[in-house]
């Protein structure tokens, strides 16, 4: 496993991509809507960033921003097997958001552990088509 991108909850993901790609010298190589999300790529050359910005209101990423404010939403980790992932991390005890992997951004399956297991911090697993 590696690491695959940072999640990152906003209300303005092109000002957000503006400033990081100023200030990191990185490019949006990615960019869709999806599952009521404005989603955006930027590539670090080692990983991205990925911008979240709710569309219509609803949805876990703004109950996250009216409740925590923007910043951090979760760490990603790259996986051959998303599957397998989450079965490791049922033997370790780690409760699961998601019991099996489900469609993500940029057409990748993906699965997330539940923070209160993994120290405070959203984990998701991220399966590259």
């Amino acid at each position: 496993m590696r690491f695959d991108h940072l999640g990152i909850a906003t209300r303005d993901a092109d000002t957000l991509a503006d400033l990081f790609g100023s200030l990191l010298d990185a490019s949006v190589v990615h960019g869709e809507r999806f599952d009521g999300l404005d989603v955006t790529f930027l590539d670090l050359g080692n990983g991205y960033l990925e911008l979240l910005e709710p569309l219509d209101g609803g949805g876990p990423i703004d109950r996250s921003l009216d409740r925590d404010g923007p910043g951090i939403h979760h760490v990603a980790f790259a996986t051959t097997d998303v599957a397998g992932a989450l079965e490791t991390a049922r033997d370790h005890g780690v409760e699961l958001v998601d019991e099996e992997p489900r469609p993500g951004a940029w057409g990748h399956d993906v699965a997330f552990l539940h923070p209160q297991s993994t120290g405070g911090v959203l984990v998701e697993f991220v399966e590259h088509a």
